[in-house]
């Protein structure tokens, strides 16, 4: 646009774009005339200005400047632990690859050696994948694709290490009998609890980061509890009536700690029969006894989490309901519960097979007195 003189100034000013970059603010001039003398002037230095930022642009990028380019660009606006989880791996990144080392030099042998690194620090495939090759492929993927950058052909799915699939472990309903006839009483409501809401061990008993389920938490008016999730983000679950339940007679246990154990005997400043605040590894414990007396034997406390999300989802076959019970922030990641109904579909294909097998079809069944169909000429 030409000039213009915005509303309660003398002076006009001047708004116009070179090459996508917009220019914009005020000649100082109370004549038009003069205004756009000062209006061309600013366009002849504009597109110098234009010029030289695309030099300095496709001017060859460093690992540190092109890192600290992608956060500002993707990485601080990504959901959830998305921001957090970037900024952790832009910065190993940056301290195993240097932070002057030039994109253009990055090479397969280079990638091999960061997947190394990264497997000696004991972690599993997928992390080493989420953490190391994956970050690093975008970042150079966007500076040849909008930054103008040369980079090496990178072969990434040599550097992909193979990721076993996550199993999805429910308990059926004979082993739950069989857990808790041999769980401790005072350790009842607790995996009740994780059965009901799927909430993962570290929401409910407190650790060294994680502080537990505490009275405060709980709003019985708003019928919700606050539980701090993983990646320390806060989040709320609804109080159903079964949690409800459960929960409202714990109260007269404790006035801090929603989950409690009984003392067995009387010592270490404890007394017996009294309630006292469940620990990680107390519930680790009797967790681990209590599954091995049962013959869970490939049961984790984590599979509370799954049996919670397939009964959810067997239940109303809603998966939008297990994505918010879950708290996932991509329904991709809740996506791996679906065989819960497609389970139920093969039952209900073959309850129909059954069905129709046990019928005697008059045309087909000649052994039952039915006369044979003739051939047709």
């Amino acid at each position: 646009m030409s000039v213009y003189k915005p509303a309660k100034s003398p002076y006009y000013a001047y708004d116009f774009q070179i090459r996508g970059v917009r220019f914009t603010g005020s000649t100082g001039c109370t004549g038009k005339r003069d205004a756009e003398k000062f209006e061309k002037t600013r366009k002849e230095e504009g597109r110098l200005e234009v010029k030289a930022l695309a030099t300095q642009e496709s001017a060859p990028l460093n690992f540190a400047t092109a890192a600290a380019r992608y956060y500002l660009q993707i990485g601080q606006h990504l959901k959830g632990d998305g921001a957090k989880n970037c900024q952790w791996s832009i910065n190993w990144l940056e301290r195993e690859i240097g932070s002057a080392t030039l994109l253009s030099s990055i090479s397969d042998e280079l990638v091999a050696k960061l997947v190394g690194i990264r497997r000696g620090e004991a972690v599993k495939n997928a992390t080493v994948n989420r953490s190391v090759t994956e970050p690093l492929r975008k970042i150079l993927n966007r500076a040849r694709d909008v930054w103008g950058q040369t980079v090496k052909k990178i072969d990434w799915k040599l550097h992909m290490l193979q990721e076993p699939k996550e199993r999805v472990r429910e308990m059926s309903q004979s082993e739950e009998f069989a857990l808790f006839d041999q769980l401790r009483v005072d350790y009842h409501a607790v995996v009740r609890f994780a059965l009901l809401s799927g909430c993962r061990l570290c929401e409910i008993v407190p650790g060294k980061e994680f502080p537990g389920l505490r009275w405060k938490d709980v709003d019985w008016a708003g019928q919700k509890i606050s539980v701090m999730g993983k990646g320390r983000v806060l989040a709320t679950i609804p109080i159903s009536a079964g949690i409800r339940e459960l929960l409202f007679p714990l109260q007269a246990n404790h006035d801090e700690f929603v989950f409690t154990y009984v003392a067995q005997r009387s010592n270490g400043g404890r007394v017996r029969g009294k309630h006292y605040p469940m620990t990680r590894e107390g519930l680790k414990s009797e967790w681990r006894r209590s599954k091995l007396d049962a013959g869970l034997l490939d049961y984790r406390f984590h599979d509370n989490r799954h049996t919670a999300a397939t009964g959810v989802l067997r239940a109303t076959g809603n998966l939008k309901a297990v994505q918010k019970l879950l708290r996932h922030t991509d329904i991709a990641t809740t996506a791996k519960y679906a065989h819960a109904m497609i389970d139920d579909v093969r039952d209900a294909m073959e309850a129909n097979e059954k069905n129709r097998e046990s019928r005697n079809n008059p045309r087909t069944d000649t052994a039952a007195g039915a006369k044979p169909l003739k051939a047709v000429d």
